[in-house]
C-alpha cells in the first residue's frame, strides 16, 4: 500500500470535511488546549458526540480550567457530569485535576498515562493533539477503519495499534487521529458504510471483496443480566429523601432507596425497606426499565410516608435511572415507563 498516499488522501478529506467540534480550538501554534481535549476524550469514551457535545460545554461552563475543576467538591463534579453515565469518569477526572493542580500538567504520553482513569488512548489523543506527539489512537472507529481498509475479519487490540502506529502521519499525528476517527464516526460507520464518500475507497479490501460492512465481525458482547428492585418514593419528586450511593458504578451520586428483589419476592424486598426506614403504608406508582452495563433493571416505585429529611432534587447529582423514577412519579410518563 501506498501509505504516503493514503496520507494525502485521508488528510485532504478531512481538511474539507472534519467536524467542527467545539474542544477542536487551536491556539495560535496550532495546537489544541490539552484540558478541553482532555475532558472531550474521557467524555466521549461512552457518549455519542451529539450528546457529548451539550455535555462538553455544560461542564466547561462549570470548570472551565484544570485549578477549577480540581478545586470543586466531588459532588458538583458529579452534578456536571449528571446524565452522562459511567459516573467513574467523572470521579477520575476530579482525582487528576486535583493531581495535576500540585504536580503540573503533563506534556506528554507517558505523564498522561499515569494519571488516575487515562489508558493508553485517551493518553495518546492528548499527546497528539495538544503536543504533537507522535501517538496513534485506537478506538471503535479507527479499529473498524483499519479493519475494512485491510479486510480484517477479526482485527486484535495488537494487530489495530500495529497498523495505527504504522500509517501514522509524523507530521500530522494530531490531524491524523482525529482524520481517521471522523471517517470511521461519519463514512465508515458500523452498518451500510459510505463508500461513496469515503477517500480511501480505491484502497479499500474490503470494498473490493464486494461486502464491507461485514468487516470487521461484531464484538461478541456480555450477557445482559435481568435484575429487579424497589424503590421508594419519601416527599414529593421535588423534595424527598435521598440516600448517596456507594460502589464503583454509581458511587458519589443520590437516589431513591433502592433494593433488589430477590428470588422473585417483590414484596419481601419492599417489606425490607420499609422496616430500614421506618416509613408505613407503601402505594404502587409505576414500573421503570432501565439498561445500565450489561444490566437490565426493572425497578418498581412505591411512596410511602416518613419522618426522614427531605432535600430539593436539584441540589444533588441522580443517576439517569432515579430522574425517570422521578418523572414517573411526577405524572410525565406513561406507565409501565419501558425506556
Amino acid at each position: 500500500m501506498d501509505i504516503p498516499a493514503l496520507r494525502t488522501a485521508l488528510l485532504g478529506w478531512f481538511s474539507a470535511q472534519g467536524r467542527e467540534l467545539p474542544w477542536r480550538l487551536t491556539a495560535p501554534n496550532g495546537r489544541r488546549d490539552p484540558y478541553r481535549v482532555w475532558v472531550a476524550e474521557v467524555l466521549l469514551q461512552q457518549t455519542q458526540v451529539v450528546r457529548g457535545r451539550v455535555y462538553f460545554e455544560r461542564f466547561l461552563m462549570a470548570f472551565p480550567t484544570v485549578q477549577a475543576l480540581a478545586e470543586a467538591p466531588q459532588e458538583a463534579v458529579l452534578k456536571a457530569w449528571e446524565g452522562c453515565g459511567y459516573y467513574a469518569r467523572a470521579r477520575n477526572l476530579h482525582r487528576a485535576a486535583q493531581l495535576m493542580a500540585v504536580q503540573g500538567m503533563p506534556t506528554s504520553y507517558d505523564g498522561w498515562l499515569d494519571l488516575p482513569g487515562v489508558g493508553p488512548y485517551t493518553a495518546a489523543a492528548v499527546a497528539s493533539l495538544a503536543y504533537g506527539e507522535r501517538r496513534a489512537v485506537l478506538d471503535g472507529n479507527v479499529r473498524r477503519v483499519l479493519g475494512r481498509l485491510y479486510a480484517v475479519l477479526q482485527p486484535t487490540d495488537l494487530w489495530a495499534q500495529g497498523v495505527a502506529d504504522a500509517l501514522l502521519d509524523p507530521a500530522k499525528p494530531g490531524d491524523w487521529n482525529e482524520a481517521v476517527m471522523d471517517l470511521g464516526a461519519t463514512v465508515c460507520i458500523p452498518k451500510a458504510p459510505r463508500c461513496g464518500g469515503c477517500p480511501l475507497a480505491s484502497r479499500c479490501a474490503a470494498l473490493a471483496s464486494g461486502e464491507p460492512g461485514r468487516y470487521p465481525a461484531p464484538k461478541v458482547r456480555a450477557a445482559v443480566r435481568e435484575i429487579r428492585g424497589v424503590a421508594l418514593l419519601i416527599g414529593t419528586p421535588e423534595r424527598l429523601y435521598l440516600e448517596q450511593r456507594g460502589g464503583t458504578l454509581l458511587g458519589g451520586l443520590w437516589g431513591l432507596p433502592l433494593e433488589e428483589v430477590q428470588g422473585g419476592d417483590e414484596h419481601a424486598a419492599l417489606k425490607r425497606l420499609q422496616c430500614r426506614l421506618a416509613v408505613s403504608g407503601a402505594e404502587l406508582v409505576g414500573t421503570v426499565a432501565h439498561t445500565m452495563t450489561h444490566r437490565q433493571l426493572g425497578v418498581s416505585l412505591y411512596q410511602a410516608e416518613g419522618r426522614l429529611p427531605l432535600t430539593p432534587a436539584a441540589q444533588r447529582p441522580l443517576s439517569r435511572l432515579d430522574h425517570k423514577l422521578l418523572a414517573l412519579a411526577a405524572g410525565r410518563v406513561t406507565q409501565p415507563a419501558l425506556f
